[in-house]
């Protein structure tokens, strides 16, 4: 619990005494123009008593460290910190408000003053003073002020980007282990604020709110608008120069707003060998004064480099400044999600969210496992999904790349700034193909959770299977032995297409989720085992349309491949017209002339279209077959050959024969596409139970 207290007279040295036990109100000043309010304290707010401080912590935060780190002379601490101006507590005129335990420190007592030296630079100028009582806080303290000496060569971003140091407090003559006090700049002059939930409160708190705060306001976003003064100027940094619209459009401009300020910050850091280490939304402020995201004092800043001689090879250098890297970037992903997705915001669904990643399981399907666990019974729909959805899913192609399991392939500053999701309409973008790949694997999904196949969702769907598969980024049999082992859920067939509007089978079944399990039973050779199971309910009732009730079953089918290399020949006829040859397929038709157009012409890496394709041969074994039907058709073996009959009228032949599967012709870490004897494609997504 934060603390606050206020008196008419007392010294920085005395404030351990005296605090009162309530705390005030939280209220957002909008800006108006460029005045900024102040805020004023009622008479009961101004009355409290004094009471003795205690915190549970206490005893833990002020004795850690202690016995190795007993604090630093005054004449080492004035040589450390020459750089910036060192203060007396006699400079300032203290204000009557102070907060202690603020974001769960309770080593930190936080203080607004007024420099009232008239020989000082900052001669009338609002500060905080922050009393550091640990060893571990004034540590903290002392590293901000290192930091400042290291980013003074451009102080321009370090004042945009980054909260203010101004110096520290010198310490008392007759003691080196006393506290130590930092004094910094105010974020804005609207006044202070105090929270009732501290944990809420963090850098600046007299003055300026975390970007947690912001986005937990009911009206966020025309506040966070306001705040930012969104004008046509400012919508042109981010390519984007509309003012207003839809939610999504709206919030979309923001998000690409607080993200590319917060990577330019970042980036700034890591340009001169710092790694933040604490990127959270409790630890970065937005200014209304500058309109622009501060990331904090950078008091748990890190070297790229270690100090140490013994470690100081290049290799071991270049080892550790990715690592911190990948480190600060996979923050700003976990920052990125809670500001699209509002949901994550709960620390339970936060907690599962985190839980999917430390498991290792590939960012990359994040869509899928999200899709299960965010709320989309909304009129509009779940706004973040589509704020992630848009432009092919560019969103989720960078929150992946952020949040990459590995380090190497976590996305820097720079090319995020690049990345689409973050540029406008109005920039042009050229995009790789690695977002080309996915662009084209989002809209397929996309197309199939529409459940409206008619011929021109159908032949779009196979234009972009085919598009896939010529880009297909895994070619090699060795790459299908890494990637595809998991369970894969089939999302669409090229095949035929039949249900149970027309038809009046004597058992209806209603097939749920088909479900293809892949495994590797040995690393000595390249067999793989595939397992399809087919969950399905049978429809009793005669009111079967309004109805979907009946008893469940699980038809599964195993069966064992040997994978190899393969070609997947494209058989030319007599006649050819114009750059490609001519097919008899309607489908491939259409794919010669998407790549002979202006769109496609750079995407694709072939002048001409080829002849065949790389892809992964299967040989399937013997077929075995199991049905599980609940109570009470278990015993009736007429009603289950009836249903068995029906699903294999329902499924695609792949999937009730496993051994009509002939060859795999994409694979990425989210998406599979197989082919079958009689050339239909099969489209997965790997699934995240």
């Amino acid at each position: 619990m934060a603390l606050c207290g206020t008196g008419l007279q007392f010294s920085l040295e005395s404030i351990g005494v005296g605090y009162y036990s309530t705390n005030s109100s939280t209220r957002l000043h909008r800006p108006s123009g460029t005045s900024l309010s102040q805020r004023k304290y009622s008479p009961l707010q101004q009355k409290c008593w004094r009471v003795r401080c205690s915190s549970s912590r206490k005893s833990t935060l002020s004795t850690e460290s202690e016995d190795n780190v007993q604090g630093v002379s005054s004449v080492s601490v004035e040589e450390e910190l020459e750089h910036v101006i060192k203060f007396k507590i006699s400079d300032f005129k203290i204000s009557d408000s102070v907060s202690v335990g603020l974001g769960g420190r309770a080593d930190e007592v936080v203080f607004e003053a007024t420099v009232k030296d008239s020989q000082s630079p900052l001669y009338n100028t609002r500060v905080v003073l922050r009393r550091l009582i640990s060893a571990q806080a004034k540590r903290r303290g002392k590293r901000a002020i290192e930091v400042l000496k290291r980013l003074a060569r451009r102080r321009l971003m370090y004042h945009s980007y980054s909260m203010q140091v101004h110096g520290y407090v010198s310490p008392p003559k007759n003691g080196d282990g006393g506290p130590f006090t930092l004094v910094h700049g105010i974020v804005s002059n609207q006044g202070v604020f105090l929270d009732q939930n501290p944990s809420e409160i963090k850098h600046g708190y007299h003055g300026s709110f975390s970007l947690r705060h912001w986005l937990q306001l009911s009206d966020w976003l025309p506040t966070l608008e306001a705040t930012l003064a969104l004008d046509e100027e400012s919508l042109r940094r981010v390519g984007d120069d509309t003012v207003g619209g839809p939610a999504v459009s709206r919030q979309l401009r923001l998000i690409r707003i607080l993200m590319r300020d917060l990577l330019i910050g970042v980036n700034y850091l890591h340009s001169h060998g710092l790694a933040h280490t604490e990127l959270r939304l409790e630890n970065v402020h937005i200014s209304p004064v500058d309109r622009h995201i501060k990331v904090g004092i950078l008091g748990n800043a890190a070297d790229f480099h270690e100090s140490s001689q013994k470690s100081s090879t290049l290799d071991n250098n270049m080892e550790r400044r990715q690592m911190m890297i990948a480190f600060d970037m996979r923050c700003v992903g976990f920052m990125m999600a809670k500001m699209v997705l509002r949901e994550l915001m709960d620390p339970t669904v936060f907690a599962k969210f985190k839980s999917f990643l430390t498991k290792g399981n590939d960012p990359s399907c994040l869509r899928e496992f999200l899709l299960q666990i965010l709320n989309r019974n909304s009129l509009s729909g779940n706004v973040g999904l589509q704020i992630l959805d848009r432009n092919w899913g560019a969103g989720w192609n960078l929150l992946s790349s952020l949040l990459a399991t590995k380090s190497s392939k976590r996305i820097s500053c720079l090319d995020a700034l690049r990345h689409p999701f973050l540029c406008g309409p109005r920039w042009r973008v050229n995009p790789s193909m690695d977002i080309i790949r996915w662009g084209l694997g989002s809209t397929a999904v996309r197309i199939t959770e529409e459940y409206i196949y008619r011929l021109p969702q159908r032949s779009r769907l196979s234009h972009f299977i085919e598009l896939m598969e010529m880009l297909n980024p895994h070619p090699r049999p060795r790459n299908w032995l890494e990637l595809l082992p998991g369970k894969w859920r089939l999302l669409y067939s090229t095949g035929r297409h039949i249900g149970l509007t027309i038809r009046q089978p004597s058992a209806r079944a209603l097939i749920g989720n088909v479900y293809l399990t892949v495994s590797r039973p040995s690393t000595l050779n390249t067999n793989l085992s595939f397992t399809s199971c087919i969950g399905f309910s049978v429809m009793m009732n005669p009111n079967w349309p309004h109805d979907k009730s009946g008893p469940t079953g699980e038809l599964q089918v195993n069966t064992m491949f040997r994978l190899a290399a393969g070609k997947r020949l494209y058989l030319k006829e007599d006649k050819t017209t114009g750059k490609f040859p001519s097919f008899s397929s309607t489908s491939q038709d259409s794919i010669i002339r998407k790549f002979s157009g202006r769109k496609w012409r750079k995407a694709i890496p072939y002048k001409e279209f080829p002849t065949s394709l790389p892809v992964a041969k299967l040989t399937p074994n013997e077929v075995e077959m199991t049905m599980r039907l609940d109570e009470p058709l278990s015993t009736d073996i007429d009603i289950a050959k009836t249903v068995v009959r029906e699903i294999r009228t329902q499924v695609p032949p792949e999937i009730f024969d496993l051994s009509k599967i002939v060859c795999g012709t994409y694979l990425e870490p989210r998406l599979l596409v197989l082919r079958g004897v009689n050339g239909s494609a099969l489209l997965f997504t790997r699934s995240c139970e």
